[in-house]
């Protein structure tokens, strides 16, 4: 099933292989180039792409030197992008990126404290940005500012812009960043959300922010455009669990079927050093979401198969070693082996670790 052609719902895909979104700080002016193009004109083996996450303003970026999709010149840089995927046969989606209070005031225009649902520091957490020597590090998150309601509303129009413009910028759809313990996880979890207008407290107002940003792109694009992802019990930038967690999730998946999005994504942080999915969740919540499900996370060929013949999943994504292995797709079906990554030549950086990864060589 795997490699083969994929129809369900607004996606038409050669074959049932994602490549996950992938934070590679390439761009230090925010707009993306020709050397963007190449790297994912190389990975078109993909039937469906999902761009490094993407900022949605000036202030949604806790990583130096990432894209964004709120300039005319932002716009016109993805259409390189956008038509080297086309052109070989892929959907490209792009990943809206607020990440709240995983951010430094470096990393903010004016060297403004970074937003939150609260005034809760992610005080063990690190964003890449500048140390007071002026030095590009990893640097401690900055105490964020609790956004208004007000403020809150402006977001969900941040979030819908960029939406419009990645529709001008020729993807196929959005993909919210909705997890990770970024800007929409901060207001889903009660231990970094003590907010006490409709934002806060109870699943519903919790959830308030998530499904108005979903319903703004709605609005900007159409629901077959519009997808999500979710990191239900992962842990990365201290987000603790709590008791109404799964229920948390039970409600998110319910309601966001009603919505007829275009997929939600889903990824077991068990493969990033933190929390597993528990055992029998993806089943409860297929049970609860009939739309399109795509999971990413330590996932292999035989894993892949396995939840796609079970049909808890429609499409599987693999992250990494999309990095080093721009022709992930053949290696997988011929089971040849992979090429490791060097991570140190993940963030920033220029070519060298970007698009000079070798495609596989059979030896005679």
């Amino acid at each position: 099933m795997l490699f083969e052609p994929y129809t369900g719902k607004s996606l038409t895909l050669k074959n049932r292989i994602v490549m996950a979104p992938m934070t590679r700080a390439r761009n230090p002016n925010g707009i993306p180039n020709e050397m963007n193009a190449l790297y994912y004109r190389q990975r078109t083996n993909a039937g469906l792409i999902i761009t490094e996450g993407t900022s949605i303003s000036p202030t949604a970026s806790g990583v130096l030197h990432i894209p964004g999709l709120f300039t005319p010149e932002q716009v016109e840089g993805w259409k390189l992008v956008t038509s080297a995927a086309h052109a070989a046969g892929s959907k490209i989606f792009t990943q809206l990126w607020h990440v709240g209070r995983v951010s430094h005031t470096t990393n903010q225009p004016g060297g403004i404290a970074p937003v939150s649902a609260s005034n809760i520091q992610a005080a063990h957490s690190h964003a890449w940005g500048y140390d007071e020597n002026g030095r590009e590090a990893f640097v401690t998150c900055a105490v964020p500012v609790a956004l208004t309601t007000a403020g809150v509303k402006a977001v969900v129009q941040d979030f819908a812009n960029a939406a419009a413009n990645a529709v001008k910028a020729g993807f196929n759809g959005v993909e919210l960043h909705g997890a990770n313990g970024y800007l929409i996880e901060q207001f889903l979890n009660p231990f970094v959300n003590n907010r006490s207008d409709e934002y806060g407290g109870s699943i519903v107002n919790r959830s308030r922010f998530l499904l108005e940003a979903i319903d703004a792109c709605i609005a900007n694009i159409g629901a077959e455009k519009v997808a999500i992802r979710l990191t239900p019990y992962g842990g990365l930038h201290e987000m603790p669990h709590y008791d109404e967690l799964e229920a948390t999730y039970q409600y998110l998946a319910t309601e966001l079927g009603k919505r007829n999005i275009a997929y939600i994504h889903i990824m077991d942080q068990q493969s990033r050093g933190s929390f597993a999915l528990p055992e029998g969740f993806m089943e409860r919540f297929r049970q609860q979401y009939n739309g399109v499900i795509i999971l990413a996370g330590g996932m292999n060929r035989e894993k892949a198969e396995q939840y796609l013949s079970a049909g808890i999943i429609d499409l599987a994504a693999w992250g990494e070693p999309f990095i080093a292995n721009p022709d992930l797709t053949e290696r997988l079906k011929n089971n040849w082996p992979l090429n490791p990554p060097d991570r140190a030549l993940h963030y920033g950086g220029a070519a060298h670790g970007y698009t000079d990864y070798p495609e596989y060589e059979a030896t005679l």
